[in-house]
């Protein structure tokens, strides 16, 4: 068993010194943790490396505190064990909702932004199955997969791990969602409040996904893909690689594929992952598909989501919440009338 900081008692003095020693300037998670072993507490440490005040301490943990959050510092008792166990582990989180979840057994799903309707729907049953066998389902709140993950999580426990602070929105697309999983389930994030999603943020944010994760599942993961990247912080943090696989004609799957190949577990649903974690066997949770809607609504509500900026039909999709086939019957009578133009990427916009 993990005997480290998650199972040391501290004192208030020596969690206050943490959270100052982790906001200070150049002092990273690996740089912590080293500082806490050469200088035997943070309070030491501080007097030496700290270039953040007590007050500035202060400042954020009541305006975390006034939009329903706090703190859970490397030493907490409910700091997340699996994560406290890591060498880069986060020395601070800060938390919107139910930090209780963190003590539940998670499962990761991630995958494409630019999923396809069908991947992402495959998302949803097997966040929808897995949450009811029992796991936190977590994953990043980005488009396409992991928000469907996220929203079919909702009523058994989803975990959004953010790239920026917990008081900004991103993407913007999942604003409601964000404030959906505050409200029911758990928004967490290492970097300090204001913080913006800026590029080198993310692979940080994709070792947490992992990290607090028994395993984690591939959807849709091109050649170039973040998920990847999950999916190799996962396999270095030992946890295990469900990969769904796809056709090797569609560039979707070519990291998926690349992952099965090179030893990841193939997932056809979740009882693929329930047994590779010992777990009994679920039924498949079929979720409703979206009600077809009169023609003129539909033909409405994707007229008031086009516009001259290039858009994914699959995003259309999902954002009007319309049938694939009336959102091809409209964009096919509206590319008749010359007023829509199609793009590379099944992207397309008003002329």
């Amino acid at each position: 068993m993990f005997d480290g900081p998650h199972h040391t008692e501290i004192t208030p003095a020596e969690r206050r010194a943490r959270l100052r020693l982790a906001r200070s300037a150049r002092i990273g998670p690996v740089t912590f943790h080293e500082a806490l072993a050469h200088f035997g507490s943070a309070l030491s440490a501080c007097a030496t490396l700290a270039t953040v005040s007590e007050a500035a301490i202060e400042r954020e943990e009541q305006a975390l505190a006034d939009l329903g959050g706090r703190f859970l510092v490397v030493g907490d008792e409910s700091y997340p064990a699996a994560l406290a166990a890591l060498p880069d582990a986060p020395p601070v989180l800060s938390v919107l909702g139910d930090p209780t979840l963190l003590s539940r057994p998670i499962l990761a799903i991630v995958g494409a932004r630019e999923a396809s309707l069908a991947g992402r729907q495959f998302a949803a049953e097997l966040a929808a199955t897995l949450g009811a066998a029992g796991f936190v389902i977590a994953s990043g709140l980005a488009r396409g997969i992991d928000a469907a993950a996220h929203d079919a999580a909702l009523d058994s426990g989803t975990v959004a791990v953010l790239a920026c602070g917990v008081d900004q929105v991103y993407p913007p697309q999942n604003a409601a969602l964000q404030d959906a999983i505050a409200a029911r389930g758990l928004v967490l994030s290492e970097v300090a409040l204001g913080a913006p999603p800026i590029a080198r943020a993310f692979p940080r944010r994709n070792r947490i996904v992992s990290g607090l994760s028994a395993g984690i599942v591939v959807i849709e993961a091109a050649a170039r893909s973040g998920s990847l990247i999950t999916a190799q912080r996962a396999a270095e943090q030992g946890r295990e690689v469900f990969v769904v696989p796809g056709s090797p004609m569609d560039p979707r799957y070519a990291g998926s594929n690349s992952l099965i190949r090179d030893g990841a577990i193939l997932v056809r649903d979740a009882n693929d992952i329930l047994s590779v974690l010992g777990c009994p066997k679920a039924t498949t949770q079929h979720l409703e598909k979206p009600t077809e809607m009169p023609a003129d609504t539909a033909s409405a509500r994707i007229m008031q989501a086009l516009g001259s900026v290039p858009t994914a039909v699959d995003e259309l999709v999902r954002r009007c919440q319309v049938s694939a086939a009336s959102m091809a019957e409209v964009l096919m009578a509206l590319e008749l009338e010359g007023r829509l133009e199609r793009h590379r990427g099944n992207r397309v916009s008003l002329i």
